[in-house]
């Protein structure tokens, strides 16, 4: 039986959830790849953190959403964050990066950034008209 535990998210772009790992410094490796669970259990994903007690944490797009789920055997959890908290910094990151690269896509460019007391990302973006 499988201890593995999937949490489901919002996070539907690979590379800006690799952005978003990056941003908080968390070593990972891309998929393809096994994530290592309970008793040689394993579930493979597309973005996996390695942890030192040999079990891993990663990311598996369901396909019928199209979101990367948090895939975890989490009584073995050895992360700094709570698991809520890990999602949440994550999901921070992710959204902040989604939001440039939509932006940019669509002519917009960065003017101001400002990192708020509370943890919160204040951004003001410009596109001139031709």
């Amino acid at each position: 039986m499988s201890h593995f535990s999937q949490i489901k998210t919002k996070l539907r772009n690979l590379s800006s959830l690799q952005l978003a790992l990056n941003d908080t410094g968390i070593s990972w490796q891309a998929g393809p790849k096994a994530v290592r669970g309970y008793q040689g259990d394993t579930e493979t994903a597309e973005v996996v953190i390695e942890q030192e007690n040999g079990y891993d944490v990663g990311f598996k797009r369901n396909e019928q959403t199209g979101d990367y789920e948090l895939v975890a055997d989490l009584q073995y959890w050895q992360q700094p964050l709570s698991v809520e908290g890990f999602i949440n910094q994550v999901t921070q990151r992710y959204a902040y990066h989604t939001v440039l690269s939509e932006s940019a896509n669509q002519g917009f460019q960065v003017a101001e950034k400002v990192n708020n007391e509370d943890g919160s990302i204040r951004l003001v973006l410009q596109r001139w008209g031709a």
